[in-house]
């Protein structure tokens, strides 16, 4: 992540897949497949030159610390943002890693769950989870060699091969932040008027910027061209109400036959009855 919060560190690598994840993979190895797709999804995917290899999936169940902030002050609590980060990254490479092991060019239509578990205060599950697919010619892997990993659904995926582009990674950004109390000798001279709430403003602008930041940040350092669908989230968990996620997510793609031309929408035009 970019402007990585104070005390961040790098996020530890996974470590090795199970046994059983690892002799399941091994059964799909002579084209059988499992495949979280829709069929119209799977039809497309096999259209724009690609065919499933299995589900994969990348689970980390994490604790999550606690942090105070200041009960009068905006600022961001780096110390979840970065648990919230690096337990996904557990999740989406544990997921790469059985993509890997099939032998995939990348893994389409992702989906990233969030589970909290009563075992313990701040316990919770990350997975990553989606269809492993290998190109029938070529490779599609990132340039660092790579599975790609994607979130867009079958059409989306099909336009973007068909329009020469590809799909390099899955990019996210995430901040956890503490919104400022209101005063209340402020909250006495603002009673009944209209008026806006400028330390609320500031603070969710400053969280959504800050999480969008470190998401654009991770689509540069893969060279992407940029990022499609995003969605950007705002996620209270058990840390009060004053205490709020943004998390950004979306695909990142490169171009990579630049004599393809981008496809003519389809306008669906209102039958006259």
């Amino acid at each position: 992540m970019s402007s990585q919060p104070p005390g961040s560190q790098t996020p530890s690598a996974p470590p090795q897949l199970p046994k059983l994840a690892l002799d399941r993979l091994n059964r799909g190895q002579s084209g059988f497949f499992t495949s979280d797709l829709s069929v119209d999804e799977y039809l497309l995917i096999k259209a724009a030159g690609f065919h499933p290899r299995g589900l994969v999936v990348g689970s980390s169940i994490y604790h999550i610390g606690a942090q105070i902030g200041n009960f009068n002050q905006n600022q961001e609590l780096g110390y979840l943002s970065q648990a919230m980060y690096e337990a996904r990254f557990l999740a989406m490479s544990r997921m790469e890693a059985e993509a890997d092991a099939l032998g995939a060019d990348g893994v389409a239509g992702v989906r990233l769950v969030f589970k909290a578990y009563e075992w313990g205060p701040g316990l919770a599950e990350f997975m990553a989870i989606g269809t492993a697919i290998k190109a029938d010619s070529g490779s599609y892997r990132t340039p660092a060699g790579k599975p790609f990993t994607s979130d867009l659904n079958g059409q989306d995926f099909w336009k973007l091969i068909k329009a020469g582009h590809a799909p390099l990674g899955l990019v996210m950004g995430t901040c956890v932040y503490h919104v400022a109390h209101q005063g209340f000798r402020q909250a006495l001279s603002q009673l009944g008027k209209n008026a806006e709430m400028p330390n609320y403003t500031q603070a969710i602008y400053e969280a959504r910027e800050i999480a969008m930041d470190r998401m654009q940040y991770e689509a540069i350092q893969l060279q992407a061209e940029g990022v499609v669908g995003v969605r950007v989230e705002e996620v209270q968990y058990y840390w009060g109400s004053h205490v709020i996620e943004y998390f950004t997510v979306g695909t990142a793609v490169r171009r990579i036959d630049a004599e393809k031309p981008i496809p003519e929408p389809q306008l669906v035009l209102p039958v006259n009855t």
